[in-house]
């Protein structure tokens, strides 16, 4: 496995989508955290995003990962490798 830097940023999501789908995707997050595949996140401080780093085979993998996610198709999403 590797790490990967995830830079997220949510475009054209409603505040009414946002807030429905947040439960949800705070719980699969905190479920990354525990079984070691999220090994940090940051909500940006000017924008609507966050940074995660996330741990992954490749970059399809990580993408694969983040898909699962309900903010998915709301999100502009650029996959950093990461040296260990």
């Amino acid at each position: 496995m590797k790490k990967f830097m995830i830079d997220i940023l949510l475009q054209g999501i409603d505040d009414e989508t946002r807030v429905k789908l947040l439960p949800k995707e705070v719980e699969m997050i905190k479920e990354w955290e525990a079984n070691g595949t999220l090994l940090a996140s940051y909500i940006k401080g000017d924008t609507a995003g966050i940074y995660l780093v996330l741990m992954a085979e490749d970059k399809a993998d990580a993408d694969k990962k983040l898909s699962t996610l309900p903010y998915y198709p709301y999100m502009k999403i650029e996959i950093i490798s990461l040296r260990s």
